[in-house]
């Protein structure tokens, strides 16, 4: 490892996994040291990971909702103002 905690991944490896420079990998700790493998999505995978964020903002405040809101008190300050301002 380089002083800036780069590491090198032999050349045989990155022909044999296909690695390109800017393929993105991930980086995951265990117990026996540190994995890193490729970050390829298959259909599968991606499902997973929808299946896990699935509900994850469930119960939270809508931000459309709070947009309209936020919309909807401008439009009355502007007619409060304009019916003001009118002669």
């Amino acid at each position: 490892m380089g002083p800036k905690g780069q590491v090198v991944i032999p050349k045989q490896i990155r022909d044999r996994l296909d690695l390109k420079p800017g393929d993105r990998l991930l980086v995951r700790e265990a117990q026996d040291g540190v994995h890193i493998r490729k970050a390829v999505v298959d259909a599968a995978e991606r499902q997973a990971i929808l299946a896990r964020l699935r509900g994850a903002l469930a119960g939270a405040p809508s931000l459309t909702a709070g947009l309209e809101a936020e919309r909807r008190a401008e439009r009355e300050r502007e007619d409060r103002s304009s019916r003001r301002a009118a002669p």
